[in-house]
């Protein structure tokens, strides 16, 4: 399909892999969007559900003409790979990127487009988002980064801000064009290609953080990696073990590294500090493994450089004394007493 004259502001990009039954809640939050200046693209990448997510996309193609293409990959890609294939097939100016189980809050495109036009060389758009379990009405955590918009020009403290912020896929914006330029496969397989677009964008234009939630990520669906070629042997499907999780932190410090080297950047002890400082979610993920399998999953994190931050050893110590239920609840309470997300120093780590 050839570019339109005037390419929409956005394309909302799904990467579609299973959960059929979830894409309809989506779509109906994307179409019911006051703003609508948008296309929404659709890639399955070779799930078993292929022909039930073919079918609830028809149906709504048939609700909405012209608004949603549905690509099919010859191949199964992997998160990574499709990711890469959104934005090359992507018509929009930027493309918003939504987990294909998530869902997109009233007004979300309304003010991710206020914030583009209030800053012409916007990049990256960093969203506030919220998450939830059966029920979207009752959100359980909001994660807000800073408590009024912000804009950091293009640089290291714009790539160190927003790179670990950029982790959860939905309501996530970036420049198509820029991610365009700096397509590579030499992450596939680490979960995390957003990463390396965020740090390789934000080396020549700025970010936007923005106060509004923008979406809304839905927990307690299992994760469904581990089928590519890229994944097999990194991540098992319908599983998050100990080891894939150290295999993601491993490739999260890796693409910091690259992003350093690749822009001139001097960013990667400063992100580290970062990842260090706000373990937190890290090391609960795994906190409700027996005793055994957490004590060494904390000692492999500590040994990709994460023991220099005392923050991570007291959240360490948190989870194994009160439980990842009470720390749970005590980082929710004083979240919710600040408004967002505490700001721990982003002083640079110079130590090797």
């Amino acid at each position: 399909m050839n570019l339109p004259a005037h390419p929409p502001l956005f394309s909302v990009c799904i990467p579609a892999y299973n959960r059929a039954r979830l894409l309809a809640p989506l779509l109906d939050s994307i179409l019911a969007q006051s703003f609508g200046d948008f296309e929404v693209l659709i890639c399955e990448d070779g799930s078993p559900e292929r022909a039930a997510i073919t079918e609830v996309a028809a149906q709504y193609q048939a609700r909405a003409p012209g608004r949603i293409r549905v690509e099919l990959n010859p191949v199964n890609l992997g998160y990574d790979g499709n990711i890469r294939r959104l934005v090359a097939l992507a018509q929009g100016q930027y493309c918003l990127f939504m987990g294909n189980d998530d869902l997109l809050c009233p007004g979300a495109l309304q003010a991710v487009a206020d914030a583009i036009g209030a800053s012409p060389d916007v990049g990256v758009v960093v969203r506030s988002y919220a998450s939830f379990d059966a029920d979207p009405t009752q959100p359980k955590q909001v994660f807000r980064y800073f408590p009024q918009r912000l804009v950091l020009p293009a640089g290291e403290q714009a790539i160190f801000t927003a790179y670990r912020r950029s982790v959860v896929i939905s309501g996530m914006v970036i420049h198509r064009a820029s991610a365009l330029a700096h397509s590579s496969n030499a992450f596939d397989g680490s979960l995390l290609y957003q990463l390396y677009l965020v740090g390789m964008v934000l080396a020549t234009r700025s970010v936007v953080f923005v106060p509004e939630i923008i979406a809304l990520r839905r927990d307690g669906t299992p994760p469904d990696f581990g089928h590519s070629e890229a994944e097999r042997g990194k991540f098992v499907p319908q599983d998050q073990t100990p080891e894939s999780s150290v295999h993601f932190m491993r490739g999260m410090l890796a693409i910091a590294e690259h992003i350093g080297r690749a822009t001139g950047q001097d960013v990667f002890r400063t992100i580290r500090a970062d990842i260090g400082n706000y373990a937190y979610p890290i090391l609960a993920i795994q906190a409700r493994r027996p005793l055994g399998q957490f004590l060494r999953y904390g000692l492999q994190l500590a040994g990709l450089g994460l023991w220099r931050y005392p923050l991570f050893h007291l959240y360490f110590l948190a989870l194994l004394v009160i439980g990842p239920d009470r720390a749970d609840r005590l980082i929710n309470r004083i979240k919710r007493r600040l408004g967002h997300t505490p700001r721990f120093g982003a002083a640079r780590d110079r130590r090797p």
